[in-house]
């Protein structure tokens, strides 16, 4: 399978920024550096429209001396590249948007989650709606529209015209979705996420955050890394690399606010239940997964436990892509005590209506593999709509049992 070159691919969030633009002040594109927001600002600039970056040195000089002058500009929507370079930039915008309540005029990028950064909090609550871009899905490589969840809960999916197999899988999740990766062969993939990182340890990082040990951040995000589709330990991680659980929770924190991990909360049926159930861990890109454990495809391919934290993780990022641009969903995950795991756990906000995600690196699904979303159903599900899915790397839908199907991973990125 040969890497895609660069070239601008319509991103499925377009729609949805302009659905925001259109009824809210404040624009927020969100995400980790280098997935796309900055090109995919660029092409909603127009005569109306202007843009600006944050990432040049004079434009920063000039928001900093001169913050509301900065912002006051003859346009309808005034687009800021990531606005976390500048934190005085946001009480200007809380200022100008309070003298005027129109939509629409200003839509900001940004790098760095707003938690992380005090002045958002306190100058833009209830005044901007937030839209998070990740890495390229599969599914937007291919410019397929991001109806699966839809089809999914309708049990209407459909095998792939020409679906992917077990190698042409574990090669797109050796890849990921970083845009510039998507271009390089495996030895250039592997440099450009470590030069990635690097960049983000050296500089945003130190903007967030005063970090005492860089060493040991180093060696938290290869941990990470390593945990990543397994549920959050904090006390372990920290017994791991010999740092106080109070130090891991903060550089945890850290990472999450510069969009290299995030959780998946577990599914309880019952509120209360959550506060004894773990998240799970996971890297937001599967390549640069990859390449900070030093992979290689050809060894992964013959590694049942390297092989199986790659595909769920890969298969996650796909996963979450849909959720954010499909509309009243939530993904998330099951494990009881009686150890019954099940990888995904999609539920539809409109009726409660599951489906039950099970991921497996094999080309094979046998009736086994169905054991926990069988019980899950029988026992959780209740009178809810339920379909227990196993996504494998084979190329045909099997019906195994009632609304029970084996279906290619390839699925999520068929379009049909």
């Amino acid at each position: 399978m040969a890497p895609h070159p660069i070239h601008y691919l319509s991103r499925w969030q377009t729609a949805q920024i302009q659905a925001r633009l259109a009824d809210r002040r404040v624009l927020l594109l969100a995400g980790a550096r280098q997935c796309g927001k900055t090109t995919l600002a660029r092409h909603l600039v127009t005569e109306s429209v202007a843009y600006v970056t944050l990432d040049e040195a004079t434009a920063r000089e000039a928001a900093a001396a001169d913050p509301v002058g900065f912002i006051e500009r003859p346009v309808d929507t005034l687009i800021i590249d990531e606005i976390q370079r500048v934190p005085a930039l946001l009480p200007a915008i809380k200022w100008v948007v309070d003298q005027n309540p129109r939509p629409g005029q200003f839509l900001l990028t940004g790098s760095t989650h707003l938690s992380a950064i005090p002045a958002a909090q306190e100058s833009l609550a209830g005044r901007v709606a937030q839209i998070r871009l990740r890495p390229l899905s599969v599914g937007e490589v291919d410019q397929v529209e991001p109806t699966w969840m839809d089809r999914a809960f309708e049990r209407a999916l459909t095998a792939a015209k020409q679906p992917t197999d077990r190698a042409g899988t574990i090669e797109l999740a050796m890849a990921g979705g970083f845009p510039e990766v998507l271009s390089l062969p495996a030895t250039g993939r592997a440099a450009w996420h470590r030069d990635y990182i690097e960049a983000l340890l050296t500089r945003d990082l130190q903007e967030i955050s005063h970090i005492e040990r860089r060493d040991a951040m180093e060696k938290l995000l290869l941990t990470l890394a390593a945990w990543s589709s397994k549920p959050i330990n904090l006390s372990d991680l920290g017994r791991d690399l010999s740092i106080t659980r109070p130090t891991v929770e903060s550089y945890l924190a850290a990472l999450e606010a510069l969009y290299l991990v995030e959780r998946l909360p577990a599914f309880t049926s019952r509120d209360y239940e959550r506060v004894s159930r773990k998240d799970k861990l996971f890297m937001v890109d599967s390549g640069l997964m990859a390449s900070l454990l030093h992979w290689r495809e050809d060894e992964v391919a013959y590694n049942a436990d390297r092989l199986g934290k790659l595909i769920e993780t890969f298969v996650y990022t796909q996963l979450m892509s849909l959720v954010d641009v499909s509309d009243g969903y939530r993904l998330m995950h099951y494990k009881d005590r009686e150890k019954r795991e099940i990888d995904f756990v999609v539920e539809r906000l409109s009726d409660g209506a599951i489906v039950a995600i099970e991921v497996k690196a094999a080309a094979t699904v046998q009736r086994k593999d169905f054991q926990h979303i069988h019980w899950f159903q029988k026992n959780l599900a209740g009178t809810r709509p339920f379909t227990g899915l196993v996504l494998y790397t084979g190329q045909d839908i099997f019906p195994m049992g009632e609304g029970l199907q084996a279906v290619p991973i390839s699925t999520l990125w068929s379009g049909s």
